[in-house]
């Protein structure tokens, strides 16, 4: 399948964090080591890829929290008093 042309580059999703979680992911963009090192070097349909699997691993971080705090550990809204 041919490249579609791109008009503008696709930034960085970096947010200026950079530190590792557990699972070597960063915990600001969600990036492997190897894409972070590796995105300059990427066409874009492989940084769409990659920022597909940072939403994904996003998600996935996001419902785990979501669960965590539905067993009562973490109310949604803190109380005032």
């Amino acid at each position: 399948m041919p490249e579609q042309l791109e008009f503008f580059t696709i930034p960085s999703p970096c947010r200026g964090i950079c530190q590792s979680d557990a699972r070597g992911y960063c915990i600001g963009c969600f990036r492997s080591r190897q894409e972070r090192f590796d995105w300059m070097g990427m066409n874009d349909n492989q940084k769409k890829e990659v920022l597909r699997l940072c939403r994904q691993r996003y998600l996935r971080l996001a419902r785990a929290a979501k669960t965590a705090g539905s067993l009562g550990d973490d109310p949604d809204q803190p109380s005032l008093f």
